[in-house]
């Protein structure tokens, strides 16, 4: 009878250490990948421009199987937020990178190519209707604030950076939405855009786990003044959502 109740007893403790250790590898899961925190690092560098290390990240972003034309589109959606001499320097070094590896042997994989639109309807209501998505909230009729001030930006906002760029395949709006903020986290004062977007990052996906870890991925990259606004503005969203 001892023994049966000691073997119970053994039983119950290997269960629950294996219940314990599947629990940890769930929450593990919710983590960023190695992709997605390559991500991370090739955007903030090429926001910073840092090309020496954006280099470096370049080819750990393809040896952790990053396809080309998707290296590509991050380096592009860049220019959105950053600017085009940003963009443009990143996507020349990530040429040279290419260069680099075929010179030693190493074949990269390509990826699929960006669908083509063949939607001809009003691109401004196609990116009205994206921003929808994005943002989980239907977009106001009427302009207010910068939009209303300067309708013109409000047009090239929903015309060509959430019709045109954010319409393109290849990257997930999760992705896009990682690119952006990891962006808007390099560059100085831009704390507002940055809550929006990280707001925006949680309605397509990406969990607080992930943007707790977005924080500790970015840090090293964007220097200590920018760190502790994101840190701040990360902790506000998500305070936001979770109770105290």
């Amino acid at each position: 009878m001892k023994q049966f109740k000691i073997i119970s007893l053994l039983t119950m403790i290997v269960m629950f250490f294996n219940q314990t250790n599947a629990q940890k590898i769930e929450i593990g899961k919710t983590g960023l990948t190695l992709k997605e925190k390559s991500i991370i690092i090739i955007t903030s560098l090429t926001a910073k421009g840092n090309l020496i290390e954006l280099k470096k990240a370049l080819n750990q972003g393809l040896d952790v199987k990053l396809t080309i034309n998707e290296i590509k589109e991050i380096l592009v959606h860049t220019y959105a937020y950053c600017g085009f001499p940003r963009s443009i320097r990143g996507l020349q070094t990530f040429m040279e990178v290419l260069e680099e590896r075929k010179a030693k042997g190493i074949n990269d994989t390509i990826g699929v190519i960006a669908t083509t639109i063949t939607n001809n309807s009003s691109k401004y209501l196609r990116g009205k209707q994206i921003l929808t998505e994005l943002t989980g909230k239907p977009q106001p009729e009427k302009l207010s604030g910068y939009s209303a001030f300067a309708p013109a930006i409000d047009t090239f906002l929903k015309e060509h950076l959430f019709a045109d760029i954010f319409e393109r395949d290849i990257l997930t709006y999760a992705q896009r939405e990682l690119v952006t903020i990891s962006v808007i986290s390099a560059i100085d004062d831009a704390e507002p855009m940055l809550k929006s977007h990280l707001t925006i990052s949680l309605n397509v996906g990406i969990t607080p786990n992930q943007l707790e870890e977005f924080v500790t991925t970015i840090k090293p990259f964007i220097g200590r003044k920018n760190t502790k606004s994101v840190k701040k503005t990360v902790t506000e969203v998500l305070n936001n959502i979770q109770p105290k």
